[in-house]
């Protein structure tokens, strides 16, 4: 691959990963105006806020197969234009109703772009580029996830709450002339009989080993319709109870409603998956222990790291007084260690081993979290720096997962793959939200009741649910270590070892 197609891959994996990410919490600081402006009601607000991230979440594991059926190019090509579609659409609302709309389509071409992005990743990068590229998109993330409230005060100030939006439009054409590097690959291909998880076919290891290899033919039949229903009703049902659960508290009739049939149409999915000719999801690729404790790792972290995000914003700013813009720039150093130290993880991985080196990765981040939960009431930007500092650097180790969870998964099966690990993303984030932000909740009413005073009571709450993030991202550790090990090389390495003991 040469020099300059790289490079164009990589600056479009780098810019889809931080516009649709940024998305996601650019908006929540200009709510007050969009009400003001639009004459929105409550509801109508939480809807403006929460309609991207639903339908994202909904379609991601559908957006991971048509990967698979149409081609990497396509599908990413076609998700840039819907949502930058949909951006200019939002910026040029003028009711409610039509920026609903809007930040829901949107949400589909983020969640058409995510799942292929990352199949490009896979499939179509050098074996020794793959943990580079994740890094980048993963300082993206971090960066947008940081940046948001910025962006959106910022903007708003200036400007207008329109140009939220609007500013979407220039980085949707600039990545559509990107696109053109994504190879060209021929829609519909699908592997045969003997590349589907548990066949007998070797899996080969480097280049070919990461997406799995394997011969293609033709797709007979097209997208499993009973099964994008069922897992579109879940993931949305899921999502939305989650972030209603979060909001309004758990005990509410239609949250636990909302929980409940998401939990019934999961296990449907499961039963019609088992039975489809072409499943949207392969259920035999759940037996391949790096692929299913690469998901879970990714749900463990992602629930810590979107954990620290959100609520040490609220602590920089309601306990150290901090502006919006000082709480979102002291996020920065965290993103910049993480693209700094991306480099070296893959040399790590070689060293150690990859389950070694991602396993003190996600240690490191719960360290880092445990020391930004012990900073107090009285620290100043500095004195959270090295906590952030270890997430960015124990982040930064953990950017092989991706390539490590997709190492025996049949090329032609990588869009159902990358779904399915941006499904688990996804949903840990939200999760991960809610979780803290329960704990955080349930310890500050406590703390109030016995009259402490709001910000004492917020500290208390903000540092529990900080440590239970960080139980959540050991457990990952532990998960790593005793999946995404290669036993078979350490077999290999031993029968050698006494071969050569025996010929002496």
């Amino acid at each position: 691959m040469g020099r300059a197609r790289l490079f164009a891959l990589l600056a479009l994996l780098t810019l889809t990963g931080f516009v649709t990410t940024l998305d996601n919490t650019v908006i929540n600081v200009a709510l007050p105006t969009v009400q003001r402006e639009l004459g929105l009601s409550v509801t109508d607000l939480e809807w403006v806020a929460s309609s991207y991230v639903l339908s994202f979440g909904a379609l991601l594991l559908p957006a991971g197969r048509l990967t698979d059926l149409l081609g990497r190019r396509s599908v990413v090509a076609t998700g840039i234009v819907v949502f930058t579609a949909a951006s200019a659409a939002a910026a040029v609302a003028d009711s409610g109703g039509t920026l609903i709309a809007a930040r829901t389509v949107q949400g589909v071409g983020a969640a058409l772009v995510i799942p292929a992005s990352l199949a490009v990743v896979a499939a179509d990068l050098p074996a020794h580029r793959r943990s580079t590229a994740v890094g980048l998109w993963t300082a993206a993330l971090a960066v947008a996830l940081a940046l948001g409230p910025v962006v959106g005060g910022y903007v708003t100030q200036r400007w207008s709450w329109d140009w939220v939006f609007a500013l979407n439009v220039p980085f949707g054409l600039l990545a559509l002339l990107l696109v053109p590097a994504i190879p060209a690959t021929p829609a519909g291909a699908v592997d045969d009989g003997s590349s589907r998880p548990g066949s007998a076919r070797p899996v080969g290891d480097g280049a070919a080993g990461a997406t799995g290899g394997g011969s293609a033919e033709p797709v007979r039949g097209g997208l499993d319709l009973p099964g994008v229903c069922w897992s579109v009703l879940s993931l949305y049902l899921l999502t939305y109870g989650l972030v209603r659960g979060g909001e309004h508290g758990f005990t509410a009739t239609p949250v636990r409603l909302c929980l409940g049939v998401a939990a019934l149409a999961a296990c449907v999915f499961v039963v019609v998956e088992a039975r489809a000719e072409r499943p949207l999801v392969d259920l035999r690729l759940l037996r391949d222990r790096f692929l299913t404790g690469g998901v879970l790792a990714q749900m463990l972290w992602g629930i810590g790291v979107n954990g620290v995000f959100f609520f040490t914003a609220l602590y920089l700013q309601r306990v150290l007084g901090f502006s919006p813009t000082k709480a979102g720039l002291a996020f920065l150093p965290l993103a910049g260690a993480l693209l700094l130290c991306t480099p070296l993880a893959e040399r790590a991985a070689r060293t150690l081993g990859a389950h070694v080196s991602i396993s003190a990765g996600l240690g490191l981040v719960a360290l880092g979290l445990l020391y930004v939960s012990g900073t107090g009431p009285r620290a100043d930007y500095w004195a959270v720096q090295p906590g952030l500092l270890l997430i960015g650097v124990g982040s930064a180790l953990t950017t092989p997962l991706t390539v490590r969870s997709l190492l025996r998964v049949p090329q032609a099966r990588t869009g159902m793959a990358t779904g399915l690990l941006s499904a688990a993303r996804e949903v840990s984030g939200v999760f991960g939200v809610v979780l803290v932000g329960v704990v955080l909740t349930r310890r500050e009413r406590s703390e109030l009741r016995t009259g402490a005073d709001p910000r004492s009571a917020f500290l208390e709450g903000y540092d529990l649910g900080l440590r239970l993030a960080a139980c959540c991202v050991l457990a990952g550790a532990v998960i790593t270590l005793l999946t995404l090990h290669r036993r078979g090389r350490h077999r290999r390495v031993v029968a050698r070892g006494r071969l050569s003991v025996l010929s002496k």
